[in-house]
């Protein structure tokens, strides 16, 4: 049978694949976790930088920015990362829809893992210099470019595999992942600290977890390896077998309103989510004055919150449809965004743990319907491009933004001003979700008439 006898893609292919999946749920859980382990190799190296550019970095590639200066710098490499993902999203999701998942995937763990080992044996400022910071930040945005190309491949690894009535709950494996992942960074950097001096830590410890992320990367490359394709690329490209234009300009041109709104409805559980992993962090050891075991201790535990937040978004998306948790979770976040830093600003750990807590509670909801929301409402043929372009453009604006001038705006104003912009940015991400339509239910290999309306 040649390609020219292959019947294009129908409803009846869709629920036949839908209906195999649902009858082999150890095929399922095989997709589900090489999607969550390969998102925790990947994104534990993405962690372990943040983490590090909260305790160390500061000192080690910024001493000349003093303390505050420093750590402000230090937010701003981490930024980088977010800036580089779209392209990463663009450039990754283009052979990703052209030339499938499971190769791309293969590629953008691999050069999240080189550069990761490279920055824990980057010398420091003290060594070489200038030349330090600058190293730290190409290997930065080398990090943030294979993040925006692995996000939306593994989503659309247990998404398009998944039946549509437990879609949701597949789906938010990946973000699972990467739940875990900070998890892991936080442990690591915990177990170091503990058995180490502050000296020895600052001076040399603090590698220990980048180079150490060669072992998991080779297991996650390993489980990568393993995987099939999707059931959606494979017919799409059986479809789709004539010349085809740029994923990225169909995106754009057929819809970019979904780009754009997609992206602001996730920007609630990027601002938390990165406050809590990131810039609390900081904010833990050098203004509240706790100890760096107490931070990541807290740390650890509001990730397993943020864990279980992640699955509860994911069934409840299935019960109740992805656009009413993502407005549960919004609505929630700008009153909690007032509250947050006046009950840290109490200075005792109990507070500081349910600050961790609670941020991540509703991040996690939020990342929870990530998965399944973004991979419904693009089309096939352009999905890995536009799927990772509006995550992308979330973590940019979410992620990159509130940890980068919290430092700047709580010295100079207060934490509950930077309260307000946390607050506002929930409002948007309110107001985007109430622009978009529901897409629990629909079907991810689609008929050529659903596609009448993507030009070529």
């Amino acid at each position: 049978m040649t390609l020219q006898d292959v019947p294009a893609p129908g409803p009846a292919t869709d629920r036949s694949i839908a209906s195999e999946n649902e009858s082999d749920p150890k095929k399922m859980r095989r997709v589900a976790l090489a999607s969550l382990l390969g998102t925790v190799v990947e994104f534990y190296d993405f962690g372990i930088y943040a983490t590090a550019a909260a305790l160390v970095f500061a000192d080690a590639f910024f001493p000349a920015f003093g303390g505050n200066g420093g750590t402000i710098v230090s937010f701003a490499t981490q930024g980088v990362a977010f800036v580089a993902r779209p392209l990463g999203a663009i450039l990754f999701g283009h052979f990703g829809d052209r030339l499938g998942r499971k190769r791309t995937l293969i590629f953008t763990m691999s050069l999240m893992g080189v550069s990761t080992v490279l920055i824990g044996a980057l010398p420091t400022a003290g060594s070489i210099g200038v030349a330090a910071p600058i190293l730290l930040v190409l290997l930065r945005v080398a990090q943030g470019i294979a993040a925006g190309g692995e996000w939306a491949g593994a989503t659309l690894f247990t998404s398009e595999h998944s039946p549509k009535g437990r879609r949701g709950f597949w789906s938010m494996f990946t973000n699972l992942g990467g739940a875990l992942a900070n998890i892991l960074a936080l442990s690591t950097f915990l177990a170091v600290a503990l058995y180490m001096s502050e000296e020895t830590f600052t001076s040399w410890g603090w590698r220990l977890p980048f180079l150490g992320s060669f072992v998991v990367i080779a297991v996650g490359l390993y489980v990568r390896l393993r995987i099939e394709e999707t059931p959606a690329f494979e017919a799409e490209a059986k479809r789709q077998r004539s010349s085809r234009g740029l994923p990225f300009k169909e995106a754009v041109v057929n819809q970019w309103k979904e780009l754009l709104l997609g992206a602001g409805a996730l920007v609630t559980a990027f601002s938390l989510g990165y406050i809590g992993i990131a810039y609390l962090t900081n904010y833990g050891t050098a203004t509240l004055g706790l100890s760096r075991p107490e931070v990541l201790t807290a740390g650890i535990v509001g990730n397993v919150v943020n864990g279980c937040a992640i699955i509860s978004g994911g069934i409840l998306s299935d019960r109740f449809g992805r656009r009413r948790v993502l407005l549960a979770a919004n609505t929630v976040g700008i009153p909690w965004a007032l509250v947050l830093f006046p009950l840290l600003d109490t200075g005792t750990l109990t507070a500081f743990w349910i600050g961790m807590a609670v941020t991540f509670l509703i991040a996690g909801h939020g990342f929870g319907v990530a998965g399944s929301f973004l991979s419904e409402l693009f089309h096939t043929r352009y999905r890995y491009t536009a799927a990772g372009l509006s995550y992308s453009l979330a973590g940019v604006v979410g992620g990159a933004v509130p940890p980068l001038v919290a430092a700047s705006i709580i010295g100079s104003h207060g934490g509950f001003v930077f309260g307000l912009f946390l607050a506002a940015y929930c409002l948007v991400s309110l107001l985007c979700v109430l622009a978009l339509r529901e897409t629990v239910g629909d079907e991810l290999i689609e008929t050529p008439a659903a596609q009448q309306g993507v030009t070529s």
